[in-house]
């Protein structure tokens, strides 16, 4: 009966194991291709995931098709969905899109949009609220 209980638990551990696609997008509607890509580009380092955010809205602007943009993403991962950016950059560039011709290559074009992010965060200015004192509260307490 022990040897059976292991058995089972070893058993189920190995089906869940197996059955996680957690690294892979989940095209079953539009709510959760968005969870799941959510999910993947905060496991992502930065560098990893600009690139990757780039691809997913390359591929969206040129699949305006929901069913067949769901169909064309729904289990891919988040390399295979880079290079799919890739390839449609390379497409792109050859029919000499105007929105790619002062980028040389994918990498020029993935290393100034992630010039641009980290210059967003550093021009980040305080909330002119911030600077004042804080409101002051004063409440008057009466006699019941």
């Amino acid at each position: 009966m022990r040897k059976a209980s292991t058995v089972l638990v070893f058993l189920t551990c190995a089906l869940l194991l197996g059955c996680n696609k957690s690294n892979q997008i989940n095209g079953s509607s539009l709510k959760t291709v968005n969870r799941s890509i959510s999910q993947i580009k905060e496991k992502l380092p930065l560098d990893q995931r600009i690139e990757f955010e780039v691809s997913f809205w390359t591929l969206r602007d040129e699949i305006r098709n929901n069913k067949e943009f769901l169909d064309a993403i729904d289990g891919k991962t988040p390399e295979q969905l880079v290079e799919a950016g890739r390839e449609l950059f390379a497409k792109r560039k050859a029919a000499g899109s105007k929105d790619y011709e002062k980028y040389a290559n994918w990498d020029q074009m993935i290393s100034q949009y992630s010039q641009e992010r980290i210059d967003q965060n550093r021009k980040k200015t305080p909330d002119q609220r911030d600077k004042n004192p804080p409101a002051r509260v004063d409440y008057k307490m009466h006699a019941m």
